[in-house]
């Protein structure tokens, strides 16, 4: 069982905008959700955990590897699968596999021939071996991400919205897959899309404007609204009006018109009617303060 824990980090961009502010977080084996809107941070405390940039303040550390002062070790025991995971031209899954394996250190032929098979075979393209991986689909190049990243037996993984741009089924595979690994190491899954982290995680933060607004239990967080979400189809010219005399979590379009959800303690009338919550509910009640458009 691996531990990684984050103890205040910041970091501020010579721009002046403040990417990470005194982050605190603490992670054991497991697939851990990190949401947030585009912006919030996430790929900032991403790339500083994969030792792509350096903090101004703080500490992180997984087990007794001191992240940001000891990054050749944390890469040894670290998968990272980018946003954009970019490939070779004209270079198999096997040849692509292998290459990376060398860079990480794997100089025995025979050990990587065999690391390669079985990783090809975990993420289930070994029949597509000898293919080039620039004609993979979305789906099968997120796996191939995957299985690289699984190189060298990994203490802690790093998946960076992972599922945008895969369809219905491909993100489906991605998700069992996923969920395979996770049983066995630290698995952090930024995204913007709240239905990753449903599927797929138990633990789960919220970031916004650089800090952790929530942390813990998707299922926790739902049942502290239970009871308090009212939804509504109104007329997109009414779409202000309601925004000053209730506290909008967000709307989306239904035949044209605006589906709002409001938090209340109380039943509203107006027309409201009772839902049961969902993760969706808690994003947008955490990261906006009655904004209308979402």
């Amino acid at each position: 069982m691996s531990t990684l824990k984050i103890t205040n980090l910041s970091k501020t961009y010579p721009n002046g905008v403040k990417a990470l502010n005194n982050v605190s977080i603490e992670l054991e084996n497991g697939m851990f959700g990190l949401l947030g809107p585009n912006g919030a941070g996430k790929s900032s405390l991403m790339r500083t955990l994969a030792t792509l940039q350096e903090a101004d303040s703080g500490t992180a550390t997984l087990d007794d590897i001191d992240i940001l002062n000891q990054p050749a070790e944390l890469r040894k025991v670290l998968g990272y699968l980018p946003q954009e995971f970019g490939v070779y031209p004209r270079i198999s899954a096997e040849q692509l596999l292998d290459h990376l394996a060398i860079l990480k250190g794997f100089i025995n032929a025979k050990e990587r021939k065999e690391m390669v098979k079985y990783l090809l075979d975990k993420v289930n393209l070994y029949d597509k071996r000898k293919k080039s991986v620039k004609g993979f689909s979305g789906g099968m190049k997120q796996r191939i991400g995957i299985a690289q990243a699984l190189i060298g037996n990994p203490k802690l993984i790093i998946v960076d919205e992972p599922t945008a741009g895969l369809d219905p089924g491909e993100r489906n595979r991605f998700y069992n897959l996923l969920a395979n690994v996770g049983k066995e190491v630290i698995v952090i899954l930024s995204t913007h899309i709240v239905d990753d982290v449903r599927e797929l995680c138990t633990k789960m933060a919220i970031m916004n404007f650089g800090e952790i607004v929530y942390h813990g239990a998707p299922d926790t967080a739902i049942n502290e609204l239970q009871d308090k979400v009212y939804q509504k189809i109104i007329e997109l010219q009414e779409l202000e009006e309601y925004a000053s005399r209730y506290s909008i979590i967000s709307n989306k379009m239904v035949g044209g018109k605006p589906l709002i959800h409001i938090s209340s303690d109380a039943n509203p009338g107006d027309g409201f009617e009772k839902v049961k919550p969902n993760l969706e509910d808690v994003f947008f009640s955490k990261i906006n303060t009655n904004n209308v458009l979402v």
